[in-house]
């Protein structure tokens, strides 16, 4: 995968990241038990989760979840809808003027693929929105992916490469990407 590291675990740096996803987890836990009107304390909880301040054109309902917030990056009049999970470990980066359809699934980290490596730590890569984007309800992108400016990501796809800008797309079904290696 471009752009994949791997976060060993046992180390500095893996602590450093579960010690931050429980801070996290705590802080959007209050985030979505507000009421909706309450937009002042959802906005300063926002910016606790993000470590600075959220643009003033962003506009974010909850419920929302997400693992560190330190790696979100919101452009100018993003939108994000109900019930979105970003998971940003990896970084996530959402140009301006995207819109994020309900049940979204951004997702930065996993596990290396070999079954005999899974237990060695997480990977993660970046995901890159570009501007004017338009992800429709329930997708998943999954790490190291780039979705173009302008392009529209249909309701339910899984995201697993790039997409170019300014394109419609959309997917099903099941593909076989490779064989693993059977040792454990």
């Amino acid at each position: 995968m471009r752009n994949e590291r791997l976060i060993p675990r046992r180390t500095p740096e893996s602590r450093a990241v579960t010690e931050r996803v429980q801070v996290v987890m705590d802080l959007t836990s209050r985030l979505n038990v507000l009421r909706h009107s309450d937009v002042e304390t959802r906005t300063a909880l926002l910016a606790e989760i993000l470590g600075r301040p959220t643009p003033e054109t962003l506009t974010l309902y909850p419920p929302f979840f997400c693992d560190h917030g330190l790696n979100l990056e919101f452009g100018e009049h993003v939108f994000v809808n109900q019930n979105c999970s970003f998971y940003d470990i990896g970084g996530i980066t959402i140009g301006d003027r995207t819109m994020i359809g309900p049940g979204v699934t951004l997702a930065t980290a996993g596990h290396p693929v070999q079954p005999g490596q899974r237990f060695d730590g997480i990977t993660a890569a970046p995901i890159v929105i570009e501007s004017n984007v338009w992800i429709g309800a329930n997708v998943t992108v999954t790490p190291g992916v780039r979705i173009g400016a302008g392009s529209v990501v249909a309701a339910g796809a899984v995201i697993a490469k790039d997409v170019p800008p300014n394109c419609v797309v959309s997917s099903s079904g099941y593909v076989a990407r490779r064989d693993l290696d059977s040792t454990p």
